[in-house]
């Protein structure tokens, strides 16, 4: 069965939480139809489709024969992405890969690789690129509201249960993980390295205080961009009881932040007052509870999570196969946000700065 004129048919690989995010975005665009879905436990497998009122496949391979599916959104554990992107694409389909595109640059180089070779669509979930204040954030350091960037920071402080790493035997290690920051920090990477450039050079040191597991649930690094200006990163699962994502971004006229997504606060040289008051963040800015207390969300709880920017992610994956473009987000920004978490890992375990190669 082929899909509809102008329908693209997805299929997912892995039903665990995540898939869940998936499954909602493909329902939300009029373009899109979930198709089918896979996972090594038959039963999961069973049980997400029937919820969603579709198919659940044997295997990967039965999956990526179908030819109603054209696009395969990879869900399973890290250390596992790029063995079943190769696979899809060896099938011919084009790529939804969770992040990080994988746990090593050198499973991120193959599969990037293959996917160009195959002329098939490579992006790299990172969907707070499409947050609203991301793309105002980054509209104003194109237009030069701040002036020359000088300082960036991206900070994670999430809170995660010793019971959150034990419900599965991968999480929290290095061969299909990582920590905190390769898991639940990598999206402000991203999100620092495209606001700010290329990181140059990181300084980190990486430790597991909370928690036992075998990689670090807490993080903190220097970077030094190539531009010259310098920035720090921070990630940990071990803040209880969690707080939201922030980026703060300065630059020689003006500093913008953003929380959970939420452009909170913004001062430019030239205002005779800063856009937001003084400072303060706004009264309504989607990132506080009735009572000013934080909105934890997925800060808590990994299962608060909210699709639309994953909807948004997918709907540019559809353009870019439909218009045969890029997508915003491909296989080189994801593997760029890799590098950066790798060089934080190495610079830890030598106690050595480590050079990036771009």
């Amino acid at each position: 069965m082929t899909p509809p004129a102008g329908t693209h048919g997805f299929g997912i690989v892995g039903t665990g939480t995540i898939a869940a995010m998936h499954a909602d975005a493909i329902a939300a665009l009029p373009g899109a139809r979930l198709a089918a879905v896979t996972d090594v436990d038959a039963s999961a497998a069973a049980a997400f489709a029937a919820s969603r009122g579709t198919a659940a496949e044997r295997d990967l391979d039965a999956l990526l024969a179908r030819s109603d599916v054209d696009v395969v959104c990879v869900c399973v554990p890290s250390g596992h992405h790029a063995e079943v992107g190769l696979r899809a694409v060896k099938a011919g389909k084009n790529l939804a890969v969770e992040k990080p595109v994988d746990v090593t640059l050198e499973a991120a180089d193959r599969l990037i690789g293959a996917a160009r070779d195959a002329g098939v669509a490579l992006t790299v979930i990172s969907q707070h690129r499409f947050d609203a204040g991301l793309i105002e954030a980054r509209r104003l350091i194109d237009e030069g509201a701040l002036g020359r960037l000088v300082l960036g920071e991206a900070s994670t402080k999430w809170y995660r249960s010793q019971a959150y790493y034990d419900s599965a035997a991968w999480r929290g290690t290095w061969a299909m993980d990582g920590g905190s920051l390769l898991n639940q920090g990598v999206h402000y990477v991203d999100l620092l390295r495209w606001c700010m450039g290329p990181v140059a050079e990181v300084t980190a040191v990486c430790t597991t205080q909370a928690h036992q597991i075998e990689a670090e649930d807490t993080s903190l690094a220097i970077v030094r961009f190539t531009s010259g200006a310098v920035g720090t990163i921070m990630s940990s699962t071990a803040a209880f009881p969690g707080f939201p994502q922030r980026l703060e971004i300065t630059g020689t006229n003006g500093t913008v932040i953003v929380e959970d997504g939420q452009l909170v606060s913004r001062a430019f040289r030239d205002d005779a007052q800063p856009a937001d008051g003084g400072g303060q963040q706004p009264a309504d800015d989607g990132a506080h509870s009735a009572d000013g207390g934080p909105r934890l969300g997925a800060a808590a709880d990994p299962a608060v999570l909210d699709f639309s920017g994953h909807a948004a992610q997918l709907a540019d994956l559809l353009a870019a196969i439909d218009e045969g473009r890029a997508p915003a987000v491909d296989g080189e920004a994801g593997r760029a946000a890799l590098e950066i978490v790798c060089a934080v890992y190495e610079s830890s375990r030598s106690g050595r700065t480590v050079t990036l190669r771009s």
